[in-house]
């Protein structure tokens, strides 16, 4: 395998230059601009165009799970892992639709604003510091961890001194506001696009010369005939990773919960268009699904190829660790492939993927502790200014506690992007359930609303261990169970998010019932008509290239 070279180096930082000089820039450019300084630090309001709102959207969420988990799923699973990016195309057109407007009609500027200005204070507060809790313990960390893990394998610096450089640098970016995060968030982009296109292409053609020819296309038909089961878009029942991803669930059920709470529900992504007006939102919104189309390329296909490579013996032992296979190690063992030069652009992607994902949270962190636990519940006078300081202060604290507590959480040792997703899945059933009665029935109250964050968790934990308590093969011939290897029936965990996500709309229909029928309860409505939900006619034929290009794909690679 190559060495970091000093080629590598510069081109590493010609990139970190371009982005810092980028934000400082920018930085210096909105010292002049009007508004309020909290909104304009935390949303940029009416400063980012639609094309920095759909780069920002695509950076944010782009990390290292998606680099590292996703091409260990892609070459432990196959190309049906990209499910995940390919439904959050679909998924982000439907929130431009129909989520974007009820928040900007409402002025809603944060998560925890919506639940207030909808359910009361008390639900408002328990899932603002529940997110707090969430994004420093589970999301920051892990990003960080992860990140360095991947930069300390291909520079052979230590670990914590990768962690310390991702930690300051995107608190730098941060200490900017939403407004730098934004627009260098487009060079972020195009570092993690063109960086992840170049390792795909490279990798590629490696597979092309195990036939003994060269080029992606060759590469690509070479990798359709060594590994064509890693392209099955739909796994069957007796697919051993049927667990991860439940057949047609991925597709009806489940699937759509991660999505749409994800996308829909999480300040982290949301943030990124409320300060805009609702035609450049959904503009942006828009182009992000059009990136999102790429990004199993970018992702998952060099899982794939580094599967076939392994098969021929071409990359030694390089994915054992310990003597274990371990397939989260396939991006990293195909970027030492890299020829010098080359490694040093995939390296500066990988760095922006982390960087813009770091910044985004943190910046999150910060909004919400601000805007939602510190103007509201210690200094309702709080000036312009100092809650810019304060949100610039939690940022520095929400980056420490990041480089402190990482490392103590064995975060390497608990697998990939499938574990991820498992354990947010916890809690996504009853916030998007909370949000989407809240948009659509009027009725619902504060009371059903506690129930969703409480009755969610409870119903996640209880279906999880529910298998070690009785016997559920009474489930496997309806499909909602599969018999595992240890002969136990288990439900997949995204269709324990599908049954969860309906039994917890039962309750809060329930409880809102019995709370009209007592003239009990809390309801607080929202401004919503179906007027909002109009879109113009570009749009309209956006969403349909990308509807026709999702049925194209899994058309042909069913």
């Amino acid at each position: 395998m190559s060495t970091f070279s000093t080629l590598d180096l510069i081109v590493f930082l010609i990139y970190f230059v371009a982005v810092a000089s980028y934000g400082i820039w920018i930085y210096r450019r909105k010292q002049n601009s009007s508004g309020q300084a909290s909104h304009d630090y935390f949303l940029a309001e009416g400063s980012l165009t639609w094309w920095a709102i759909g780069a920002s959207l695509i950076a944010s969420n782009i990390s290292a799970e998606q680099f590292i988990g996703m091409s260990g799923s892609g070459y432990k699973i196959g190309m049906a892992i990209a499910v995940y990016e390919l439904m959050a195309a679909a998924t982000l057109v439907i929130v431009a639709v129909f989520f974007m407007p009820v928040y900007l009609k409402n002025r809603i500027y944060t998560m925890p604003q919506f639940l207030e200005q909808r359910y009361g204070k008390a639900v408002a507060t328990t899932m603002a510091l529940f997110w707090l809790g969430l994004y420093v313990v589970v999301n920051l960390t892990s990003i960080l961890y992860l990140g360095a893990l991947a930069i300390s394998s291909l520079s052979g610096i230590a670990l914590l001194p990768c962690m310390l450089f991702l930690a300051v640098f995107a608190a730098i970016i941060t200490l900017g506001g939403m407004k730098v995060i934004g627009y260098t968030d487009v060079v972020q982009v195009a570092c993690l696009v063109v960086g992840g296109l170049v390792t795909t292409w490279l990798a590629l053609d490696l597979v092309a010369g195990l036939a003994g020819k060269h080029g992606a296309l060759d590469g690509l038909s070479e990798l359709f005939g060594v590994a064509r089961g890693h392209f099955d878009m739909v796994l069957k029942r007796e697919d051993p990773n049927y667990m991860d991803l439940p057949g047609l669930s991925v597709l009806l059920g489940g699937m759509w919960i991660v999505n749409l709470n994800y996308w829909g529900c999480n300040q982290y992504i949301t943030q990124r268009a409320l300060g805009a007006d609702l035609p450049t939102a959904r503009k942006g919104l828009l182009f992000a699904a059009f990136l999102k189309l790429l990004m199993p390329v970018i992702v998952v296909l060099p899982g794939i190829a580094a599967y076939a490579l392994d098969k021929s013996g071409a990359l030694g032992d390089a994915m054992r660790q310990g003597g274990e296979l371990n397939p989260d190690r396939a991006y990293p063992v195909l970027l030492n492939l890299l020829p010098s030069g080359l490694k040093g652009v995939a390296f500066a992607a990988l760095t922006a993927a982390v960087v813009a994902s770091l910044a985004g949270k943190a910046n999150s962190i910060a909004t919400i502790f601000t805007l939602d636990i510190y103007n509201k519940t210690f200094n309702k006078q709080a000036t312009e200014q100092r809650m810019v300081w304060i949100g610039r202060v939690s940022v520095v604290v929400s980056m420490a506690l990041a480089v402190l507590i990482a490392p103590m959480l064995g975060i390497d040792k608990k697998g990939g992007f499938q574990y991820i997703q498992e354990y947010t899945g916890f809690v996504s059933p009853g916030i998007l359930a909370m949000f989407l009665m809240g948009f659509f029935w009027k009725k619902t109250t504060s009371g059903a609303a506690m129930f969703a964050t409480v009755g969610g968790l409870a119903g996640s934990i209880v279906l999880k261990f529910l298998p070690t308590m009785m016997d559920l093969s009474f489930l496997v011939p309806i499909g909602f169970a599969k018999v595992t290897s240890s002969g136990v029936a288990e439900i997949p965990f995204l269709d324990r998010m599908f049954i969860v996500f309906w039994f917890v709309i039962a309750g809060m229909v329930l409880i809102s019932k019995l709370a009209e029928a007592k003239r009990e309860g809390v309801t607080r409505h929202l401004h919503v008509d179906t007027s909002m939900f109009r879109v113009d006619g570009a749009f309209t034929v956006g969403s349909a290239i990308i509807g026709v290009a999702l049925a194209a794909i899994y058309g042909t690679l069913w």
